[in-house]
């Protein structure tokens, strides 16, 4: 009788192991799973606004001397992902689940319908090989991130400030319009998001071990928050590579 309540117990134990280890692993899924949905949804609305004129229209027209410049739908919709980043970040804790996760989606589209014009710069083939390369470079400092042993936190600040300077010089570019300014600005914008895919990704790990640990404190609202927020920062690191990348080796039209 001993001997069996001792491998009763034993399983037992196994199996809530295997259960509390899972916790962590479906965090991270979560993470990559909104990630990829709003990939889809930004590349489907990019794609559906550069093959069709009509739409289009709304977001860049051509004057009648042969120029062409944003509408104020196009501004709205350059900027307003920017706005909805910032609001995402600020109500986190006021935004239930179902909000969020609309916040999220409509910035995916709006960013999708911003990203479209650059399928009028860049040729088809270019824009094809950097997404690739992007995603190349994303997957060997997503799996970086989550293998190494290396505390990288320290790091954070650093290129917290790296990202500070890129949106400065930016702006400063935004007057200058230097093409060599920006050819140089977007090798440091290449190196800076490389780096910190690595440092989002080991601090995903380090919430979803957070969450395993504290799973009884953790509503499955705030876990999903979380997921959701983390999806943001991969997904922003990685279009940054993308765009830097498209920047230094997109052949234009």
């Amino acid at each position: 009788m001993d001997n069996n309540n001792n491998f009763d117990w034993s399983q037992k134990s196994v199996f809530v192991q295997e259960q509390t280890g899972g916790v962590a692993k479906r965090f991270f899924a979560n993470v990559f799973l909104w990630m990829f949905v709003a990939l889809g949804i930004s590349t489907l609305a990019a794609v559906f606004m550069a093959n069709t004129p009509a739409a289009m229209d709304y977001i860049v027209r051509t004057n009648e001397f042969g120029k062409s410049g944003m509408t104020a739908l196009g501004y709205i919709a350059t900027f307003a992902p920017l706005g909805l980043v910032l609001l995402m970040g600020a109500g986190f804790s006021r935004l239930s689940y179902g909000a969020l996760l609309g916040v999220f989606i409509l910035f995916s589209l709006l960013l999708g319908i911003s990203l479209s014009t650059i399928l009028l710069i860049y040729t088809a083939g270019s824009v094809v090989a950097c997404f690739a390369a992007a995603a190349g470079i994303f997957g060997i400092m997503a799996i970086l991130g989550y293998t190494t042993d290396t505390d990288l936190s320290k790091f954070g600040p650093i290129l917290m400030v790296g990202v500070v300077g890129l949106v400065i010089a930016s702006v400063i570019n935004w007057f200058l319009k230097s093409a060599q300014f920006d050819y140089i600005m977007s090798f440091f914008g290449v190196a800076i998001f490389t780096a910190l895919t690595a440092y989002d990704v080991q601090k995903l790990k380090r919430i979803g071990a957070g969450i395993e640990e504290n799973g009884s404190q953790i509503a499955a609202a705030e876990s999903g928050k979380l997921a959701i927020m983390g999806a943001l920062s991969l997904y922003l690191d990685f279009i940054n590579i993308f765009l830097f990348l498209l920047r230094i080796f997109g052949g234009r039209k």
